[in-house]
C-alpha cells in the first residue's frame, strides 16, 4: 500500500493526502513538484529514477473500506535536504535520459 508521506523530503513543505503537487518515485520518495522541477531536475536523489504525481487516496468510503479512514497517510516525516551542487553532479549524466529508460 502506498505510504502517502506527509511532506517534501527536500524543503519539508506539507503534502497532505490530497496534495496535487506531491511527486513520488517508484520507491515512494516524496517531494513537492517545485523541488522536483527546479532543484532535482526530475531525478530522484535517492535512486536516480524519475517522478510521477502521487495518487490521491479517497477521503470517503466509496467501496470496501478503501479510504483514508481505513488506511491513513503516514505521519513519519522524512526531511533530508538535498545538497544542490552534489545533486547536480549526480543528476547531470542521467537527467537527459527519460526516466523509463534509466
Amino acid at each position: 500500500m502506498l505510504e502517502l508521506r506527509p511532506g517534501c523530503e527536500h524543503c519539508d513543505k506539507p503534502l497532505p493526502p490530497d496534495a496535487l503537487d506531491a511527486r513520488i518515485c517508484s520507491y515512494e520518495c516524496t517531494f513537492c513538484a517545485e523541488c522536483v522541477q527546479n532543484i532535482l531536475n526530475n531525478v530522484c536523489p535517492n535512486c536516480g529514477g524519475g517522478f510521477t504525481p502521487r495518487p490521491v487516496r479517497p477521503a470517503r468510503n466509496w467501496k470496501d473500506n478503501n479510504f483514508l479512514g481505513q488506511d491513513p497517510a503516514s505521519a513519519v516525516r522524512r526531511y533530508k535536504p538535498v545538497d544542490p551542487a552534489a545533486h547536480a553532479r549526480f543528476a547531470e549524466p542521467i537527467a537527459t535520459i527519460a526516466p523509463e529508460h534509466r
